[in-house]
Order: C-alpha cells, then structure tokens, then sequence
C-alpha cells in the first residue's frame, strides 16, 4: 500500500493519482507493443497516435479550431521568453509588456537582452506587485501585448481579457492554465509550462493563431523558428515524448472531470477553504488584493518570521509538503493546482486553524 502526502509545491506540482496508476500499469508494456514510452521512437505509429490525441485534446478543451496550431516544446516557459520577441517583434516595432510580478519582469527582460524596443504598458510594481493593473499604454508600433495570466510567486490572477483590438495578444498561462473556461479565442499565442496543471516538468505547450504565423521573422537559428516545430508537428527533433504521453493523459482526466467549467468549479471550492480563513482571520494575512488573487496560487503571512518557520516544520511533520513562500518574498504559500483534491485544502485549513488557536 501506498501514502500519499498532501502536495502543495508551486511546481511541478501533484498529478491525479487515477493517472500515476495507469502510467504505472503501462510502464513496462505499453498496450501490449512490448516497451515502455520511454523506449519508444517518437518516429513509430504508437507514438505518433500519442501526441495527435494530445493535440486534439487541447482543442478540445480549449474550444479551438483549426486556425490554431498546438506545439510540445522543450525549455520551459524560460525559452519562450526569448522565442517569442525572436519571432514575433520585426525590426522597427515595439515588443509590449505589462509587469505583474517576477516571471513577467523575467520575460520582459529577455527581449531588452535581445536587443529588441520594449516597452512597458503597465505594471503593479509600484504595489509590490499585489494587483493586475486594469490600464495600459501601448507603444507606437506594437508588435504584441505580453501578459503573464497568473502569477505563481506573488499570488496575482487575470480575472479579464485584455482589450488589444487588431495588435497580438501573447499570454505566459503557465501556472493557470486550463484552470477555469477562458476566451482563449482572443490569443494569438499562448505558452505554458506543463509541469503546474497538466503534466509533469520536461514539455511547454505552445498555441500559436495561424494568422500570425505569416509574421514570424525570417534566417532565425533552426530551433528557434516556431516555423520549424509548426512544419514538422512538434518533431524536427526527439520530444519530451514520456511528458508528452503523461500530459495526454491529464488532459483525458481533465475532459472526464467534465472539462474546465467543473475544473474551475473544484478549484474555487479548493481556493475557498483557504481565503475564507485569511478574510477572516487576524492571525494570518492574505498579500494580494481580494479582486485580483488567484485560485492557484495563495501566499500568506503570519505575524512572525519564527511562527511561519514553526507553521512549516509542523505542518510537514503532518504531512502537508512544499508550504514555504517563495525564497524571493518570504512567508508561505498554498498551490492549489487542478490535481490537488480538494481533501487536501481541507486538511491545510482544518491545520490553519487549529494552529491559529494554539500559537495567537
């Protein structure tokens, strides 16, 4: 018999355990081909079928036709910071960025690097970056508005779509996405790492609108096109192909769940167990504004830097792992990604609780 811990790591992060069970059952023999996925060609039949129902998946879920193309890259979300002004930004426009926390200034910061024109529309540093701002300002010359959706450090959540008309609009979903129903539609390009909501650490899905495809920019180095990976159907090279075939199977489980209407649905539950103790507490303080906070992502305060440490040590001895905040703003944290049950959040609050009792 196994045991299983109550895993609320910011990534990568708790996969269903329905799915872990068939992964195992399939490790050795996968549908009776004789190996493992790990074992086999990402040029044979098997895997092939693989990677095409991933694909048709994600259109699935996200309610999207053909005019879209859907890429399993490598790199992480980190690679796409600079593929995607490399691609996106011509000389003589402005590649666009609102800043809402560390993973957008790190994107932003990609393209100065590049030596691509930058410009910030917006950001929320002025607050420590504790809200989305609602306006923005757009360069002259726009090639694309960047945005970061949710955002994992500080604990910030995109509750809208930004109004960009005809200008491209880019969005880093990593740490929500297929969290909740979203008017996808009004993407041009979306990326995220898959090891938060759909799959294990190793693959970045990339869905590009295929009318901005006539925009990519020309002589770039071979695996740095998105033309390249969108011609060879995520294969010009060896994929993460056990990522891609773990992610295939999360994103069955999410369609079986009843798709991102009953995944948002679960996690607002999840998200509640927690918020309802921070607006209701004195002991424990929420950082985010309450219109912007995230349903993923939870940080919180108690009033010592020695009572977080303790909460910490006793909250792991109980079996709930990876609660301390990020080491760039202290604290602690709760990530409360689609996989997580919602018997876990229970567990936190019940703890939350029980320790505000015993250390106020």
């Amino acid at each position: 018999m196994y045991k299983r811990i109550h895993n609320f790591s910011a990534g990568p992060a708790v996969l269903p355990e329905e799915v872990l069970l068939e992964v195992q059952e399939e490790m050795l023999d996968y549908r009776g081909h004789g190996l493992s996925v790990m074992e086999m060609s990402h040029r044979s039949a098997p895997f092939q079928e693989i990677i095409d129902n991933a694909v048709a998946a994600v259109k699935r879920i996200m309610d999207l036709a053909d005019d879209y193309e859907v890429l399993f890259l490598q790199g992480g979300a980190s690679t796409q910071f600079y593929m995607i002004p490399l691609n996106l930004c011509p000389d003589g426009e402005v590649a666009n960025y609102i800043n809402t926390g560390s993973w957008a200034g790190k994107a932003l910061k990609e393209a100065q690097k590049m030596g691509k024109k930058m410009h910030v529309a917006a950001s929320s540093e002025d607050k420590e970056f504790t809200y989305i701002p609602r306006d923005f300002v757009l360069s002259d010359n726009p090639a694309y508005l960047h945005i970061t959706t949710n955002n994992t450090i500080r604990g910030t959540e995109y509750k809208f779509d930004p109004e960009t008309g005809d200008i491209p609009l880019i969005a880093d979903m990593s740490s929500n996405f297929m969290s909740k129903p979203v008017n996808f539609r009004k993407y041009a390009l979306i990326y995220a790492g898959a090891q938060k909501n759909i799959g294990p650490a190793g693959v970045t899905v990339v869905i590009i609108r295929k009318d901005i495809i006539p925009r990519i920019n020309s002589g770039l180095p071979t695996m740095m096109s998105y033309n390249t990976h969108i011609e060879k159907g995520s294969m010009f090279n060896t994929p993460p192909c056990f990522a891609i075939y773990v992610t295939g199977k999360v994103l069955k489980w999410i369609e079986n769940q009843g798709g991102l209407k009953a995944i948002e649905q679960n996690n607002i539950r999840k998200a509640k167990c927690i918020y309802d103790i921070l607006d209701n507490s004195r002991f424990y303080r929420g950082t985010v504004v309450r219109e912007d906070r995230s349903m993923m992502n939870i940080p919180f305060r108690l009033p010592t830097e020695e009572l977080e440490k303790k909460f910490i040590s006793e909250s792991t001895a109980q079996g709930m792992l990876n609660l301390k905040g990020h080491r760039s703003v202290g604290g602690c944290r709760a990530s409360l990604y689609n996989s997580l049950p919602l018997k876990s959040a229970q567990v936190l609050a019940e703890f939350m609780l029980d320790f505000e009792k015993k250390n106020r």
